[in-house]
């Protein structure tokens, strides 16, 4: 089974993360995520989060770095999940394709129970709650 190569953006505001919520339609729908999406073949990570993240939310990344890598089956697909921290943007996060989105404090992700994320984003939130 092809891996499916994701670039994911933990957009970090003062103690504040940027998270949406996935179209009903798509793979894992109806869930929260971290913004971002597929790489393309002729990105690297870095570019593929800069131009998700333009095309979804509406900034312009002028920060990011490693934050994690994870792999993750879900049984019908695999994905590894390029986490990149991105703390430093120009423009007002707010998603362009309609769906759900919202700043929530770091310490108020842990109210979001599993099935609210995909299972992959649980090892983000354990992360951003205990560092």
């Amino acid at each position: 089974m092809k891996i499916v190569e994701v670039a994911v953006g933990v957009i970090k505001r003062d103690n504040k993360i940027y998270i949406s919520k996935r179209a009903d339609v798509l793979h894992q729908g109806g869930k929260w995520e971290f913004p971002g999406g597929k790489r393309e073949a002729n990105e690297s990570i870095e570019q593929a989060l800069v131009r998700e993240l333009s095309e979804e939310i509406g900034i312009q990344v002028t920060k990011q770095s490693h934050f994690m890598l994870i792999e993750h089956d879900y049984g019908d697909k695999k994905v590894r999940l390029n986490v990149r921290l991105v703390e430093d943007f120009v423009g007002e996060a707010s998603h362009q394709e309609g769906q759900q989105s919202q700043w929530v404090c770091i310490t108020d992700l842990s109210q979001f129970t599993f099935p609210d994320f995909p299972d992959a984003n649980k090892v983000i939130i354990d992360k951003l709650i205990n560092v």
